[in-house]
């Protein structure tokens, strides 16, 4: 693949709130700033944005806002995941009708399906819209782990392009860069461990400490696409206590609290995620100050 569509650092966006509703104001300001740091994409309701407490007409809204807002300056990967089949495709047929780029569909939860169901759960969504579909493997949130042999299998789909992996598991995306062809996009889900990630093959990182220093992250994944690693390692040697730093609590808490000490937008978060610790900020608050956030 010489020039993914999806590539570099594309930020979980958070979901700001205000007096119980979503914050549309604080939402494109931070829209704003990603662009302005120079980030690769953006992804709107994902796991970061908290859209197991989102109604669906917020979750709608807050994807054509993003849409609206980046106007084509970026791509945009909708979160449109569900544990039902048919409610993942009914939000990847709105992501579709308001212009996201492509969406971004999590392995159904809880109701644990075997790789058999997994297979037929995105494959309905392949044939039912004509829309980019990555698939997003969070086994620690799910409870199921997506095999790299039914990847492969849906590497074949023409709507399912690409993969974003929580695992942290380095070797999969070697695995997957054989097996699934030279178009499969291959996209890290855990920050801290992107760097190797990246140097398996992988493409980028949908990441959630670009929430809090975009200009750093885009810094960092240039740095690897370009493959200057000596400087991408730097980059990490910086950013590393960030990333930690931002699940310290019950994510996006900690995010959320960093946003707000830059004065972004209201540290508010949805039971049942509460407020971040005392320590949890005190670690955050170091962690800005050491990587330049300002």
């Amino acid at each position: 693949m010489s020039d993914p569509l999806f590539k570099g650092v594309i930020p979980a966006l958070i979901t700001p709130f205000l007096a119980g509703a979503v914050d549309e104001q604080a939402f494109v300001a931070l829209v704003e700033r990603q662009i302005a740091g120079g980030v690769h994409g953006l992804v709107p309701v994902g796991t970061t944005g908290e859209t197991a407490t989102l109604s669906h007409d917020e979750h709608r809204r807050v994807v054509e806002l993003a849409v609206k807002t980046a106007a084509g300056r970026v791509p945009v990967i909708a979160g449109a995941g569900s544990n039902s089949t048919r409610e993942a495709i009914e939000l990847v047929r709105h992501a579709k009708t308001i212009g996201a780029d492509a969406a971004l569909v999590v392995t159904p939860y809880y109701n644990r399906p075997s790789q058999e169901g997994l297979y037929a759960h995105y494959a309905a969504i392949n044939e039912a819209v004509q829309l980019p579909v990555l698939v997003y493997n969070v086994p620690g949130r799910t409870s199921v782990d997506i095999s790299d042999a039914t990847l492969a299998r849906l590497s074949k789909l023409p709507n399912i392009v690409g993969v974003k992996d929580a695992t942290g598991d380095m070797v999969r995306a070697t695995v997957q860069r054989i097996t699934c062809g030279d178009d499969w996009v291959m996209l890290s889900g855990d920050d801290p461990t992107a760097l190797g990630y990246m140097a398996h093959g992988g493409h980028g990182c949908i990441s959630v400490t670009a929430n809090v220093a975009p200009e750093q992250c885009a810094s960092f994944y240039n740095a690897a696409l370009a493959g200057d690693w000596l400087a991408a390692r730097a980059w990490q040697d910086r950013l590393v206590r960030l990333h930690r730093a931002l699940f310290t609590d019950a994510s996006p808490a900690p995010t959320k609290f960093a946003l707000a000490s830059l004065g972004l937008c209201d540290e508010a978060v949805r039971l049942p995620i509460a407020p971040a610790s005392e320590a949890s900020r005190a670690e955050v608050l170091a962690a800005i100050r050491e990587v330049g956030v300002v």
